[in-house]
């Protein structure tokens, strides 16, 4: 095709805030230095044509989702075609679903003299993905892959979708954040997902709040008196910790103490696994040997039911714990991890 132009996405860590931004929390993601690239040009019939060097099966509703948001939106969009190459691990939970999403609208935006800004962009991306795929997500990865800055992470409050970047410069403070890839595949469309949003849901309504995010972490004891229903009440629990744990990080990265923040990551992947039970052997045993390594923290990220781990190391130590998960992994008869640094990078950008 002749191209109008490329554009790239990246994909996602979240440092901490896991399951709380359909609950109206607080994240903390930040931007991979892998990205999803689209080549894009503009057609005249109205169609969209898309194409891919990477073969994975069921990639082409993201986009297509996406132009029916727009379109659904009013916006006067278009034929195009795309051309989409890769380098965020799929079902890594790594969020390369809203890369290939946040692309996609960030080259039909150019392409169109939308003039959208970006966090308009996430929300279309994520009504995509809530209405046209069918996962109901929650507005993160969008804004993440959308916003993100690099050298920082992003205090997004999924409330009113304010946000700060707050620095994080990992390599000033002799730190590594190392992703463990477990090559568990995972996929949110499978129901589990779905079933802890409304059990959420289910768990405001019983206590008479528009969302968890309401329940304050000093009366959360009370709250959960309320509460009879035993699985929903582990829910409610993670959730609000968890909100809690943001504000916690977001304090000690404000006053130059990120060091400090490694107990947190490993409360809040305890949290996941016990109370939210999302997590998976592969995970647990990254996060467990990592730790007993000598990293300062690890936590499951994502959606959870595989995907990937992260780990806050020390210079000198990183290269050890690597070791020893890979190691571990092999002991116990699983797939080599994947395990490559996590580099705050930039969000969307046009780069020709």
């Amino acid at each position: 095709m002749t191209a109008a132009g490329s554009w790239a996405a990246p994909g996602r860590v979240n440092l901490i805030g896991e399951h709380t931004d359909y609950n109206d929390g607080l994240v903390l993601p930040l931007a991979l230095p892998q990205t999803t690239r689209v080549t894009a040009a503009r057609r005249g019939d109205g169609e969209l044509r898309l194409s891919s060097s990477v073969p994975v099966g069921g990639w082409t509703v993201y986009p297509e989702g996406v132009l029916w948001a727009l379109r659904q939106a009013g916006h006067r969009v278009g034929g195009a075609e795309l051309h989409f190459d890769s380098t965020v691990p799929v079902g890594a939970g790594l969020s390369s679903s809203a890369a290939l999403e946040v692309a996609t609208a960030a080259a039909l935006n150019d392409l169109y003299e939308l003039e959208l800004p970006r966090p308009a962009l996430a929300r279309l991306c994520q009504r995509a993905e809530n209405s046209y795929v069918g996962v109901p997500c929650g507005i993160m990865d969008q804004m993440a892959a959308a916003c993100c800055v690099a050298g920082h992470v992003l205090r997004l409050d999924t409330r009113d979708l304010s946000q700060r970047q707050v620095p994080f410069d990992l390599a000033a403070e002799g730190l590594r954040l190392l992703v463990v890839d477990t090559r568990v595949q995972h996929a949110l469309g499978d129901g589990a997902y779905a079933k802890r949003r409304a059990a959420c849901e289910a768990g405001a309504r019983v206590l008479g709040v528009r969302a968890l995010r309401e329940v304050a972490y000093d009366d959360l004891d009370i709250a959960l008196r309320r509460i009879d229903e035993k699985v929903m009440r582990r829910l409610v629990r993670h959730v609000v910790t968890e909100n809690h744990r943001v504000e916690e990080v977001i304090s000690l990265l404000d006053t130059g103490r990120p060091r400090a923040i490694g107990p947190l990551l490993t409360a809040g992947h305890a949290s996941l696994r016990d109370d939210f039970a999302v997590s998976c052997p592969e995970l647990d045993l990254a996060v467990e040997t990592a730790n007993e390594t000598g990293a300062l923290g690890a936590r499951m990220t994502g959606g959870g039911f595989g995907g990937s781990a992260i780990v806050l190391a020390g210079e000198a130590t990183a290269d050890r714990v690597s070791d020893a998960v890979t190691t571990a992994f092999s002991k116990a008869g699983h797939r080599a991890p994947r395990i490559f640094p996590a580099a705050p990078s930039d969000g969307v950008r046009r780069i020709s």
